[in-house]
C-alpha cells in the first residue's frame, strides 16, 4: 500500500537504527509534540530500539489533555440545560471534569451526541430549529478549520442555533514556554498533522531563539526514526535549522486557504494548558464577526469551582519533567477504563500509550 509500506520497511528501520547508533556524543532529548506522533511511538516500540543516549519526551501535543478542567465543567453545564443540544468528538466525551463528565451526563438523560464532523453538528441544529446546539472545539491547528468552516456555514444560513466552544489552541507559544522553562531538551519532533495547515515556517523562531533543531516528522516507524536521525545530524554538525521529513504532506507555508479561513473565523487570546498554566496569545476564540454563535458569549451558566484529581501528575507529564509511570495513580485507580486525568482519555494521551503498550 503506498506510502504505508515503503514506510515499514524492515530494511529501512535496520539502516536508519544503524545510523542512530552510531551517535557517539552526549545524551540527547528529543520531544514530540503531537498526540499521534506520542501514540506512534509507543505503538510501533521506538523507544525500545534506541541507545541509551537517545531519550524521547512526551509533550503538549494531545488536545484533549492540555483542555483546561473549566472547560469540560462549561461544556458540563450547558449540557443541563433542556433546550441544548450537546454535539462533540467521541474523546470528549470521557474527558473527567471536576465532578462529572459528558458520559455521565449522557447516562443521566442529557442531549449528548457524538458526531464525527461539525458538519454533522450543523446537519443537528437544522433538524432541532426549536433546540441549541453547542458543539465543544478543542484541539490545535489541525482541528480548528473544521470549526471555522462550521462557524462560516451557521453564518451564511443564518442559522442563530449552532454555537461553537471554543478551547482551540496553537501550537508554537506551548513549545516556547517548554523551553523557556528550563525543561531539558535538544530538539522537537514536530506535529506532522497541524504542519499540514500551518507549514513549517511557524517553528523557525522557536528554532533560531534556542538554537533547537526542529524535525516535522511522518508518524511511520521509518518516518519517525529518520525524524529522530535528522535531529541528530543537526547536532553533530551544528546546522541548526528547521527540516521537514513528512515532505509527501507538508510545505514550509502550509494550507493557505485553511490558514485565512481560521484569521478570518477566530482571534488569538491568552489560554490555559494543562501544566503550562495561561500563555499568552495561545488560544483562539470566536471574532467578532461570529459573536453570534460564540457559545461564550450567549450562553449564562453557573459552571461549578474547579477541581482537580488529587495525585494526577498529568500536567508534568505533559511538560515533559514526569513519566505517567511515575504517576502515583497510574495502573492503579487511573487506566483507560477508569480515567482519573485526562492524559488516560485519550489514545493519544502519553498515559494511555505507555498503558497500553507498556507495561505496567
Amino acid at each position: 500500500m503506498k506510502y504505508i509500506t515503503e514506510y515499514r520497511n524492515k530494511d529501512r528501520v535496520r539502516t536508519l537504527l544503524d545510523h542512530i547508533h552510531a551517535y557517539t556524543g552526549p545524551d540527547l532529548h528529543f520531544m514530540e509534540v503531537c498526540g499521534g506522533h506520542t501514540m506512534a511511538i509507543h505503538r510501533f516500540g521506538i523507544p525500545s530500539m534506541l541507545p541509551s543516549s537517545i531519550t524521547l519526551v512526551s509533550g503538549p501535543g494531545c488536545p484533549v489533555c492540555v483542555t483546561s478542567l473549566g472547560f469540560v465543567d462549561h461544556a458540563i453545564a450547558l449540557s443541563r440545560r433542556n433546550d441544548v443540544i450537546i454535539t462533540t468528538y467521541g474523546d470528549l466525551i470521557r474527558v473527567p471534569g471536576s465532578t462529572s463528565s459528558l458520559e455521565k451526563e449522557k447516562s443521566q438523560g442529557r442531549d449528548i451526541r457524538m458526531v464525527y464532523s461539525t458538519l454533522e453538528a450543523l446537519a443537528i441544529a437544522r433538524d432541532n430549529p426549536s433546540r441549541q446546539v453547542v458543539f465543544p472545539g478543542i484541539g490545535f491547528e489541525t482541528t480548528a478549520p473544521a470549526s471555522a468552516v462550521a462557524l462560516e456555514q451557521a453564518r451564511k444560513e443564518n442559522l442563530r442555533n449552532f454555537h461553537i466552544l471554543s478551547a482551540h489552541k496553537i501550537m508554537p507559544p506551548a513549545m516556547n514556554a517548554i523551553v523557556d522553562e528550563e525543561v531539558t531538551l535538544n530538539g522537537y519532533l514536530a506535529p506532522g498533522h497541524v504542519s499540514t495547515v500551518t507549514g513549517s515556517d511557524i517553528y523557525r523562531d522557536i528554532s533560531e531563539t534556542w538554537r533547537l533543531p526542529v524535525v516535522v516528522s511522518g508518524f511511520e516507524p521509518v518516518d519517525i526514526l529518520q525524524s529522530i536521525y535528522m535531529l541528530i545530524r543537526q547536532h553533530v554538525t551544528g546546522d541548526i535549522k528547521v527540516e521537514i521529513q513528512y515532505k509527501r504532506v507538508v510545505k514550509p507555508e502550509g494550507n493557505l486557504k485553511a490558514r485565512q479561513l481560521m484569521n478570518r473565523v477566530f482571534e488569538l487570546r491568552d489560554d490555559w494548558w494543562r501544566g503550562l498554566g495561561v500563555l499568552p496569545g495561545s488560544g483562539l476564540g470566536v471574532g467578532p464577526d461570529y459573536a453570534e454563535w460564540d457559545a461564550e458569549r450567549n450562553f449564562d451558566v453557573d459552571i461549578e469551582p474547579t477541581r482537580e484529581p488529587k495525585g494526577c501528575i498529568c500536567g508534568d507529564v505533559l511538560k515533559g519533567v514526569s513519566r505517567p509511570e511515575e504517576c502515583p495513580l497510574y495502573g492503579k485507580v487511573c487506566n483507560p477504563a477508569n480515567p482519573a486525568g485526562t492524559c488516560m482519555v485519550s489514545e493519544e494521551g502519553a498515559c494511555q500509550a505507555s498503558y497500553k503498550y507498556g507495561t505496567v
